[in-house]
């Protein structure tokens, strides 16, 4: 398969980062989640409260940070699958630049969960099991100011009892 970076975006609880495992274990690539970064940025005063959650202002250190580690694994020669929420226009330019100066193709796969009452269980359940976890009403937010994609993507529902892998494969190939 040829050198691809694979952004996924969509709202915490979407089930974006068991999808991004997945694709990075079939492409053999490293998968680069933001939420460890923007919590190590958190630690050290780096960025401010909540600053991650609209991802714009002082949450796009996290994603430069992201995107400095993808370029370093494009340059290696190796695919890369970033999984972080991406939800304004700024936030998914980084990966758009990212591409064009590796050359290599980006594809984008947009994951959202269809059932807010089951979207709501896995935050709530995620939250329980790590309080640093967004809330259920920090992803209410998070929504209202995530702006809508435009261009090329594979939209995911992950309410649909319907492996989505094998058209993500297909999606990439």
């Amino acid at each position: 398969m040829m050198q691809l970076l694979v952004v996924f975006a969509g709202l915490p609880g979407v089930g974006k980062s068991t999808l991004a495992g997945q694709v990075g274990v079939a492409l053999g690539a490293p998968v680069l989640p933001v939420d460890p970064i923007e919590r190590a940025l958190a630690r050290h005063g780096l960025t401010g409260p909540g600053a991650g959650l609209a991802g714009h202002g002082s949450g796009l250190v996290g994603y430069d940070a992201l995107a400095g580690l993808a370029e370093v694994q494009l340059g290696l020669g190796t695919s890369v699958v970033v999984d972080a929420v991406n939800p304004v226009a700024g936030a998914r330019g980084l990966w758009l630049d990212l591409a064009a100066r590796a050359g290599v193709p980006l594809r984008l796969i947009e994951v959202y969960c269809g059932d807010e009452a089951e979207l709501r269980r896995r935050v709530e359940a995620r939250h329980a099991a790590d309080p640093l976890a967004p809330t259920w009403e920090q992803v209410r937010r998070r929504g209202a100011e995530y702006e809508p994609l435009i261009g090329p993507r594979l939209v995911v529902d992950t309410t649909i009892a319907i492996d989505p892998l094998p058209a993500i494969l297909r999606y990439l190939a």
